[in-house]
């Protein structure tokens, strides 16, 4: 189902050593808001859309967080390259190296481990496509805290691009969700009175 492409779907080229910046990036590895929920989230929810224009919506954006996923982890390496111990004590990751040396682990920027309660699938399309737009606009709202953080060009760069997938990502998922409501998502109040 998936072609790989030995290559980033934007270029990633960090120059410069910045720790603390590879702590607040990790978020989008592992933490709520983050690139892995996102792809599992999409990539699990295609199977209970409607028709196969869902499940290509959601089979296409989920293989794309897939690919933000690997520019995440590109940048943290970047970041940390070369990093001494005490460079990681000074950034406040000696509790990471300690459990996963300088490899990557699913964790927010505090530390926080991925767990699957970070995303949500009904099984209805109409509230999980609610849950997506959601989902896009958090992600993009924490890019822009991240973009704030830095004044790094070859970190702007990337993470300008990740921010604009973000919106993209919306609009796509707000087409369907609009139509899934025109189309499938009636309820007629008048059987429940109580509503």
């Amino acid at each position: 189902m998936w072609a790989y492409k030995k290559q980033l779907q934007y270029p990633i080229n960090i120059r410069n050593k910045d720790l603390k910046m590879a702590k607040f990036i990790v978020t989008q590895f592992g933490g709520a808001n983050g690139e892995l929920g996102a792809s599992l989230r999409y990539i699990t929810q295609r199977y209970t859309m409607p028709d196969n224009k869902g499940k290509a919506l959601l089979s296409d954006i989920g293989t794309e967080e897939l690919s933000h996923l690997e520019m995440i982890s590109t940048m943290v390496i970047q970041l940390t390259k070369d990093a001494t111990i005490k460079e990681l004590k000074e950034a406040g990751l000696e509790a990471h190296y300690t459990e996963h040396g300088f490899s990557l682990f699913p964790v927010d920027s505090n530390g926080v481990p991925f767990t699957a309660q970070y995303f949500a699938v009904t099984g209805d399309p109409v509230a999980d496509l609610a849950e997506d737009m959601a989902a896009e606009q958090k992600a993009r709202a924490t890019y822009e805290h991240l973009m704030s953080l830095t004044e790094d060009p070859d970190l702007l760069a990337p993470l300008s691009f990740l921010r604009q997938r973000e919106i993209v990502h919306y609009a796509r998922f707000k087409e369907l969700y609009d139509e899934y409501v025109e189309k499938y998502y009636k309820p007629d109040l008048n059987e429940n009175p109580s509503m």
